[in-house]
């Protein structure tokens, strides 16, 4: 009945995992200058007190509520990908969420506010940067 569910398998590329490797490393940065208010945590549960979905990222606030999601996929796997993330945002009430494509460097973004978000795909209006930035 969880047919929703998101499970990172072993079979993960290391490209990707590279990427996933720079985000947290440059946002967890970012969080202990006290430059952003939110954890990054890689490929956690969102619910702890409950086997649930694994995003790639999420952004945690102090109450270890989620509140950004990002996945990280390759071109092939990216409409897949956006459309669990929607699933998950609305379950879980995340307010922001973030595919990107790591062949083509392109960045999706949906928000629980106005849907897709095309004019700003790549930033955080809940961080105030561009993630784009945070892989150069």
């Amino acid at each position: 009945m969880n047919d929703n569910l998101i499970y990172m398998g072993v079979n993960a590329t290391r490209e990707h995992q590279i990427v996933i490797a720079k985000l947290v490393y440059r946002l967890f940065d970012l969080y202990e200058k006290q430059q952003i208010a939110l954890l990054p945590i890689p490929e956690a549960m969102i619910n702890q007190a409950e086997t649930s979905p694994v995003p790639d990222i999420m952004l945690v606030n102090e109450q270890e509520l989620t509140e950004i999601i990002i996945e990280v996929n390759h071109t092939v796997g990216v409409k897949k990908d956006f459309e669990k993330l929607q699933t998950l945002m609305s379950d879980y009430e995340v307010k922001e969420g973030f595919v990107y494509d790591y062949k083509t460097k392109n960045w999706q973004k949906y928000t629980l506010e106005i849907g897709k978000d095309e004019t700003s795909p790549s930033f955080s209006d809940i961080l105030q940067i561009d993630l784009k930035d945070l892989l150069k």
